[in-house]
């Protein structure tokens, strides 16, 4: 790197040597003048150096209100090196060789600058302090590692490369105003609320098959219904994030319950239908059993133990179409389904574990929700099915999970105090007894018929870490 500049002054010269030292001291090899040039040598061939050296890769033109002057007046050494410099410049317009660092402002406040560096980009060194609030800049830029950069170009998103069409969703406006209302704590919360769900229930509800469809694969449909189902995911979403993390109310916690017993309905037959296929609803209840592991992920995130628990241990009341006889609540299995019609999904010749698991993968692009939160939450709701009589889960987001199978939340509950969140969501305090009603759930769900499970042991008991839990302080 080779250094341009004017003996300005005794402190201006100064100053250029303790920078190029520090250079030095950062790892930049630089050309000097004071150091390279001795008794005997060319000054111009020195000078030259710049554009003639490969191995000078940059030149910082340390420019003041002097050094500006001598380069336009082409007066002295800093004149024939400002020759040099301004036909490299002039000549190739993309270049980010010649660096102007700017030492001198003029009193209207511009930068003094040769006319041939006026419209560059310039680093400020014009103050102690401008020197040392740039100088990360100036060496990032000189070793090729802007602090900023494009990131890599990543896929098309799905509504660019399918020909599915999304319709607008009018739930998006309504949460911006629901996200004001809880931030800033606004009178008529509850309206906002309110408006922000029924938006979802009604662009949800638009999409359940009333009539009979008119298509030949019902895969598709499927998949094609549960993408534009995706965007109320994230709604939802989206709002236990928020609300569950800056005002977990009791308020809060109702509404929970409501909008998951609505989700219920949206899974089941409209009332006004009267001639069906289940699979007409079938993207509808792969939509409901990944929302609900979205929820119950985004509550472990918000450390929301407390709300968890309502929602793993209530009753919901089933939609008319769905209750059977006088059993009219059913506990959070309700909320679980699968897909045949989704094996639209597998590789030629091949045949999925799990359809619905398989398009919840494809579908979690959350960065704040990964695909790995979403199987700790089936593994957290899986031990609910465990200890709760007469629920029934099969997880088959699980089949994805590697073979380690370690979840942090059940890891860190080794630990008393993380322990406890584990016991305030089952409602046992003692790991003892969750061990026995874990085991008694085993047999009772007959887990040692699943097949194809690629966890540490089939039984999910190392997954939990069901041994460990509660033995560290």
């Amino acid at each position: 790197m080779f250094i341009s500049y004017s003996w300005s002054s005794p402190g201006h010269q100064a100053r250029i040597r303790q920078w190029a030292e520090q250079m030095v001291s950062d790892g930049v090899d630089v050309v000097l003048d004071v150091w390279g040039l001795k008794e005997g040598d060319d000054k111009y061939a020195f000078m030259e150096k710049m554009v003639t050296d490969e191995s000078v890769t940059h030149v910082l033109v340390f420019s003041d209100s002097e050094y500006a002057a001598k380069a336009d007046a082409r007066k002295a050494g800093v004149g024939t090196e400002s020759q040099i410099i301004s036909r490299e410049v002039y000549a190739k317009v993309q270049q980010s060789k010649f660096i102007p660092v700017v030492c001198e402002f003029e009193d209207s406040g511009e930068p003094f600058l040769p006319t041939f560096l006026k419209s560059r980009i310039w680093i400020d060194f014009s103050s102690s302090e401008a020197a040392n609030e740039n100088w990360e800049q100036l060496i990032r830029l000189l070793y090729g590692k802007p602090a900023h950069e494009k990131p890599s170009l990543g896929k098309a998103p799905t509504y660019i490369t399918t020909d599915v069409t999304v319709p607008a969703s009018p739930a998006i406006a309504k949460f911006a105003a629901l996200k004001q209302a809880i931030l800033q704590e606004k009178r008529g919360l509850k309206l906002y609320r309110k408006d922000f769900l029924d938006a979802c229930y009604v662009y949800s509800d638009a999409l359940r098959i009333r009539e009979r469809p008119d298509i030949t694969n019902m895969g598709e449909r499927v998949l094609e219904d549960c993408g534009k189902l995706k965007l109320v995911r994230d709604h939802i979403v989206d709002w236990v994030l928020l609300e569950s993390d800056a005002n977990p109310s009791e308020e809060f916690a109702e509404a929970l319950i409501a909008m998951l017993e609505r989700l219920v309905e949206l899974k089941s037959r409209p009332p006004e239908v009267n001639s069906w296929s289940d699979v007409w609803f079938e993207a509808h209840r792969v939509f409901v059993y990944e929302t609900f592991l979205y929820v119950v992920a985004a509550l472990i995130k918000t450390d929301s133990f407390r709300i968890l628990h309502l929602i793993l241990t209530s009753h919901y009341l089933l939609p008319e179409t769905a209750a059977q006889g006088s059993n009219r609540f059913d506990t959070f299995d309700a909320f679980y389904d699968h897909s045949d019609t989704l094996q639209v999904l597998a590789p030629e010749g091949q045949k999925l574990y799990a359809p619905a698991a398989e398009l919840i993968k494809r579908q979690a692009g959350r960065t704040d929700l990964p695909f790995a939160e979403v199987m700790q939450a089936e593994l957290l709701v899986l031990m609910m099915a465990f200890i709760t009589d007469g629920s029934r889960w099969y997880p088959q987001t699980l089949h994805y999970s590697s073979r380690a199978g370690a979840f942090p939340f059940f890891v860190r509950a080794a630990q008393r105090r993380n322990f406890q969140k584990l016991a305030k969501i089952t409602g046992i305090d003692s790991a003892d007894k969750l061990r026995e009603a874990v085991k008694a759930g085993h047999q009772r769900l007959g887990v040692n018929q699943w097949h194809n499970f690629w966890m540490s042991d089939r039984s999910f008991w190392g997954s939990m870490n069901m041994d460990a839990l509660d033995t560290l302080k």
